[in-house]
C-alpha cells in the first residue's frame, strides 16, 4: 500500500468524542493524533450517535430531535435515492471539521455505519429481513460516495482513510444471525467497494471478530482491539500484510478503567505482538505495518479522559515506531 500517512509514528482516532463544545472538539480532533479524525459528538447531539446518524436522508425513516427512530415501513424502499443533508444536526461536528482543517491537510480519517450494522437497526425497528439489508448496502454506499465528495472539496490535497464501523459481526456466529455468514462479509465487501477507487478502506469492529471475516471483506486496514488471542491468528495476519494490508490496533481500553499512564497498554500490546511472531508473522512487517489507536470511540467519556487515552496512543505508537530491533519482540520487550 502506498501509504506515506503511515510514516513516524501513526495514531489516530476511532471517531467519537465526549464534548459538547464543537470548536473544542474540532480543533482537539485536528491536534490529538497524528492522522486527524473527523468526530461525531453523541453527547452534543443523539442525532449523532453512529446508527442515527446513518438513517438520517433514508426514506421512510425520521430521525427526531432527542434521536429517536421514527419508520414508516411502507416507503421504505432498497431502490430509493439516499440523501446526505449535510445541514442536518446529525452532521453538525462533520460540517465543523471541514470548515475548520486546513485545506492543505495531508491525510484525513473518517467512518460510517456498516451495511450489516445499519441493517439490523432497521431490521428491529420493522424492517423486513428482505428489504432491511438491501436497504442498508445501498444507503452505506451512497452515503460513503457522497461525503467522499464533500471532503474532497474541503480538503483537495488530503488522502481519506474511512473505516465502515461493524460491531455487529461480534454475534455473526450466533444460530439466531439473520444472515448468513458469507452474506454479511459480501455486504460488508459491497461497502469497501464504494471506498476503494478515491480512498483508503478499513473496517473496524469492537467487538470480538474473526479476524478471517474481517479480512475477507477485502480492506485495506482491519482495525481491532488489542486481545491475546488474536495471537493465534497469525496465519491470518501474515497473509493480510503480505499483501500490503495495514492492521490498526486499539491499543488503549475504552470499555472498562482507563489506564494512567502507556505501560500496561504497550505490555499487552508487546505479548501479542510476541505471540503472532511466534505464530508466523514477520515481526518487521508487524511493527511496519501498524497504526495505533483506542479500542472504541470515546463518546461515552469526558474531555479529560479522551485526551488522556489519546495521549497513550501518542505515547504507543511512539514506541512502535522507534522499537529499534525487530527481533527484541521475541525477546518480549
Amino acid at each position: 500500500m502506498d501509504a506515506p500517512w503511515l510514516t513516524g509514528p501513526c495514531s489516530a482516532g476511532i471517531g467519537s468524542l465526549p464534548h459538547r463544545d464543537v470548536d473544542a472538539a474540532v480543533r482537539f480532533a485536528l491536534t490529538s493524533t497524528a492522522l486527524p479524525t473527523i468526530p461525531s459528538l453523541p453527547r452534543r447531539s443523539p442525532a449523532e450517535a453512529m446508527v442515527q446518524q446513518a438513517l438520517v436522508g433514508l426514506r421512510g425513516v425520521t430521525v427526531g430531535q432527542y434521536g429517536s427512530i421514527g419508520i414508516d415501513v411502507e416507503r421504505v424502499d432498497p431502490l430509493a435515492p439516499v440523501t446526505t443533508p449535510l445541514e442536518h444536526d446529525a452532521f453538525v461536528a462533520f460540517r465543523a471539521f471541514l470548515d475548520k482543517a486546513p485545506r492543505d491537510l495531508p491525510a484525513v480519517k473518517w467512518q460510517v455505519v456498516g451495511p450489516v450494522t445499519l441493517g439490523l437497526a432497521l431490521l428491529r425497528a420493522g424492517v423486513p429481513t428482505s428489504e432491511a439489508f438491501d436497504v442498508a448496502v445501498r444507503a452505506v454506499r451512497e452515503r460513503i460516495q457522497h461525503l467522499l465528495d464533500v471532503v474532497a472539496e474541503a480538503l483537495p490535497v488530503a488522502q481519506q482513510i474511512v473505516f465502515v464501523d461493524e460491531p455487529s459481526l461480534g454475534d455473526l456466529q450466533n444460530s439466531d444471525f439473520p444472515i448468513a455468514p458469507d452474506t454479511a462479509i459480501d455486504l460488508v465487501s459491497g461497502a469497501l467497494a464504494a471506498i476503494e477507487t478515491r480512498a483508503i478502506s478499513g473496517v473496524h469492529s469492537c467487538a470480538d471478530v474473526d479476524l478471517g471475516v474481517l479480512t475477507a471483506a477485502g480492506p485495506a486496514i482491519v482495525s481491532v482491539p488489542v486481545r491475546a488471542q488474536l495471537a493465534e491468528h497469525g496465519a491470518v495476519v501474515s497473509r493480510f500484510l503480505a499483501a500490503g494490508g495495514v492492521m490498526a490496533w486499539g491499543v488503549v481500553p475504552t470499555g472498562g478503567p482507563i489506564p494512567h499512564s502507556a505501560e500496561r497498554p504497550w505490555r499487552l500490546l508487546a505479548e501479542l505482538w510476541c505471540g503472532l511472531v511466534r505464530n508466523g508473522v514477520e515481526p518487521a512487517v508487524l511493527r511496519r505495518q501498524a497504526m495505533l489507536t483506542p479500542e472504541c470511540g470515546l463518546g461515552l467519556h469526558t474531555p479529560a479522559v479522551a485526551e488522556r487515552v489519546l495521549a497513550i496512543t501518542n505515547e504507543v505508537a511512539r514506541r512502535v515506531h522507534d522499537q529499534a530491533s525487530a527481533s527484541r519482540w521475541v525477546l518480549g520487550a
